[in-house]
């Protein structure tokens, strides 16, 4: 067999102490079952001091708001409400969670409306006084109208732009172009009469300032976003009106392979195995977007660039760094000359290294007579840990049983991870995957760093099978405790939800 192609995990305290804790992780996979997700809310507060940090950097005020859409985990935001002082907020894109924050302790001033709403989700965030980031004016014709129908203060209100205007070529002249287009916020060129909607409705909504939402890791175009956003910031002023923030939404990624090398090796042996001039490096040659026509490979592969040098609050402090196309002031002086604050709402980010997903193995086997290749099963399915599903490659760890299962001297063994449904597309993971040794039935495979979008975004009951726990543990003067997600409080406790 040729070199192992390992994409092994990037891993921070106190992931990679967890990991190490191997019986405490078995037994909780015992009591529990099989999946089993993990969190260390511990980290999440953590991540978002990062985060202000560079805020301070760049002398900006603001707030950080959580996007709970990646995680539904109840322990990660009562964390977050919980961080003194209070300048962390979270971001609710639907009735549920708006209805989950304010039962985890987070006060309306600290909660932004977003995604798409309907009556119910925009009366209670107008009903509580949650600030909603609206995507049309459709919404804000919608929104007035509660507030009047029932009385309520006027609510604060944040207008998403979106296809932001820019010189193309590389001189920044010539066609002019959007940036991509997107699902959110409205176009650039209907400002006019969006602003206009605002003043009519002036009795019932504030503005408080622009946003926009952009599914890219492109921090230039980010930036060309930004830009706009105080511009148009301007002509509020110039009307009369008082916006004072600019929320510049999420994307600031996580990097969840350890080595470059690693990450390119694979990239670059994928292609060849689409290719055809070396062995499929995934199962029944799954390309990932790729496609061979006539020798050369077509397509894009729809991967995430699991390795990233520059990702959560470093991205940030790249982007303010930047200057934008028209005004040529890099994002940051352009906030504080006007003074403006600065919004940002991270969800992969937040959590990064604050999980990981547990699953025990079934069943190992070889995929065919004469094969040296093997099919592993899991007590887990692809929707109870979807890092695939996002286009996420990176390897599991092999945590044994038995310390005697500690097999040394062996050569990594390539296995294809299967899951517990009926279905020949129930695969956790499509590329081949090289673990240090053969695993035996009863062994755990850790998916690291799973917290964002991946432990239970996708999460079904496909054919009665259960969905995975999920637990909050923390470290206590080198001990790990634990308890239920939805027994977590981030206050001291006199023997109660801990274990």
């Amino acid at each position: 067999m040729s070199e192992p192609l390992c994409l092994r995990p990037r891993l921070e305290t106190p992931l990679a102490s967890l990991l190490d804790a191997g019986s405490f992780l078995h037994s909780l996979v015992g009591v529990l079952g099989s999946p089993l997700n993990v969190l260390l809310p511990e980290r999440a507060a953590e991540n978002a001091r990062r985060f202000h940090a560079v805020y301070r950097e760049h002398h900006l005020a603001g707030r950080v708001y959580f996007a709970h859409k990646s995680n539904r985990s109840g322990s990660l935001v009562r964390r977050l409400a919980a961080e003194v002082p209070a300048t962390v907020g979270v971001d609710v894109a639907s009735l549920g969670e708006l209805r989950h924050v304010l039962g985890c302790g987070f006060t309306p001033d600290r909660i932004m409306a977003t995604g798409p709403k309907d009556p119910e989700f925009l009366w209670l965030a107008a009903r509580v006084g949650a600030t909603v980031n609206l995507d049309s004016r459709r919404e804000l014709e919608q929104l007035a109208g509660l507030v009047r129908k029932f009385a309520l203060p006027r609510v604060g209100v944040l207008l998403r732009l979106s296809e932001f205007e820019s010189a193309g070529g590389p001189e920044g002249a010539g066609v002019r172009m959007l940036s991509r287009r997107s699902r959110f916020g409205s176009p650039l060129s209907e400002v006019e009469e969006l602003l206009s909607t605002v003043e009519r409705h002036r009795d019932a909504v504030e503005l408080m300032g622009t946003a926009y939402h952009l599914d890219t890791t492109g921090a230039v175009e980010k930036a060309r976003a930004l830009e706009h956003c105080v511009m148009v910031m301007d002509e509020c002023r110039a009307r009369g009106l008082a916006p004072s923030v600019v929320d510049i939404g999420g994307g600031f990624g996580t990097g969840y392979v350890a080595d470059a090398g690693e990450w390119d090796r694979y990239t670059t042996a994928l292609s060849d195995a689409v290719l055809g001039t070396r062995p499929p490096v995934t199962w029944r040659a799954h390309g990932y977007g790729l496609r061979n026509e006539g020798g050369t490979v077509r397509g894009s592969a729809a991967l995430y660039p699991a390795y990233r040098p520059v990702a959560g609050p470093d991205y940030l402090a790249e982007l303010l760094s930047l200057p934008g196309p028209r005004l040529g002031r890099p994002a940051a002086d352009l906030l504080l000359e006007h003074m403006y604050d600065l919004c940002a709402e991270p969800g992969r980010a937040l959590v990064d290294q604050c999980g990981l997903s547990l699953a025990r193995v079934l069943d190992v086997r070889r995929t065919g007579q004469g094969s040296d290749e093997y099919l592993v099963r899991l007590g887990m399915n692809a929707g109870d840990m979807s890092l695939e599903e996002h286009g996420v490659l990176v390897d599991p760890i092999l945590l044994p049983r038995t310390a005697a299962r500690e097999e040394s001297g062996t050569d990594p063994v390539g296995v294809y991870l299967v899951g517990n449904l009926c279905l020949e597309s129930d695969l956790i993971t499509r590329r081949m995957v090289f673990l240090p040794r053969l695993p035996h039935p009863g062994d755990l495979l850790a998916f690291a760093n799973t917290a964002g979008y991946a432990m239970d975004f996708h999460a079904h009951r496909a054919q009665r099978q259960p969905v995975a726990r999920t637990v909050a543990v923390v470290d206590e003067g080198g001990s790990w405790r634990w308890c239920l997600d939805e027994d977590y409080w981030p206050i001291p406790h006199s023997g109660g939800a801990f274990a």
